[in-house]
């Protein structure tokens, strides 16, 4: 079992940034993909971004793509994600997840493909 927990978030206006954190404990995050989803009020979740266990692979939705970036530090057993230029858009709570995750296909888009999920962190951006 892994245990996630996401910190970082508050409320900041637009143009600012922040920096997420997704901290694991109970195994070593180094084997899984850790993916970042987000929820808006009354919307689904949907994905942000991901990144492959050795950190050389993330892909980011096209909302994010160039503003947010998805890091890891497997000997701190943590992922990041930097967001820059926030927009009253990427208001949400954000969660950070990890599977062993089909990195082909798009695969790393779906939920399901992930096993663990943290608590959430609320973002909100004022305009």
């Amino acid at each position: 079992q892994v245990q996630l927990v996401e910190s970082g978030g508050g409320l900041v206006q637009a143009g600012d940034s922040l920096r997420l954190s997704c901290a694991a404990s109970g195994r070593t995050l180094s084997s899984y993909t850790v993916g970042w989803f987000r929820q808006a009020p009354g919307k689904d979740r949907e994905f942000v971004a991901t990144i492959n266990w050795s950190g050389t692979l993330t892909y980011y939705d096209d909302s994010v793509k160039g503003r947010f970036t998805a890091s890891r530090d497997n000997a701190k057993n943590t992922v990041y994600l930097q967001m820059n230029s926030l927009k009253p858009e990427d208001t949400a709570v954000y969660y950070c997840t990890a599977g062993v995750v089909r990195m082909y296909g798009s695969m790393w888009r779906r939920q399901s493909e992930y096993d663990y999920w943290g608590q959430g962190t609320q973002v909100t951006v004022s305009s």
